[in-house]
């Protein structure tokens, strides 16, 4: 476990749809020390999404083989993508001091914790489960069947209110 360096992890998990980017965009917008990480995943970019900027766009096979070389602080499924964090680009980062956010879902977010004790996770809740389901129905950058197609399948379903009992277990748990 990695507990002493100078800077801050936070790690801010929620289901898809929730609201974790809006949120870490409005904390950069009022800290410009925090700065986020960039994780790799499987899919494809979208809408004006750019190589580095949003994410690093890679393929199954490079994805593999960073899962194979340890690369990765966390990885998971998610949505049948896979998403994955820097591990190196994450350590060299706090021990320089600079404060990191994460955006990652709960899978992830659970990985984090147990290797840095020290990093602050904040679980976001959506409203309401309508207004989950509403914000992936109405994202319009996937599949027409926004509850059964890539961005929320049958199991996803099944996995959010599971997630939302892990919530409440989150030290920064608010109702």
């Amino acid at each position: 476990m990695m507990e002493n360096f100078p800077g801050n992890l936070f790690v801010v998990a929620a289901p898809s749809g929730a609201g974790k980017s809006s949120l870490v965009k409005a904390l950069m917008e009022l800290d410009a020390k925090v700065r986020p990480s960039v994780s790799h995943t499987t899919r494809a970019p979208r809408g004006q999404e750019k190589h580095g900027r949003e994410y690093y766009f890679v393929s199954e096979p490079e994805f593999d083989q960073m899962v194979t070389s340890n690369a990765f602080l966390e990885w998971a499924h998610v949505h049948g993508y896979r998403y994955g964090t820097s591990r190196k680009a994450i350590e060299e980062r706090i021990a320089q001091g600079a404060d990191v956010v994460l955006e990652i879902d709960f899978q992830g977010a659970v990985q984090v914790k147990k290797l840095f004790a020290n990093a602050v996770s904040i679980f976001i809740l959506p409203p309401s489960w309508e207004e989950l389901k509403s914000r992936l129905h109405n994202r319009g950058e996937d599949a027409p069947e926004p509850l059964l197609g890539p961005r929320l399948h049958a199991k996803d379903i099944q996995r959010v209110p599971q997630e939302l009992v892990h919530a409440e277990h989150t030290p920064h748990h608010r109702e």
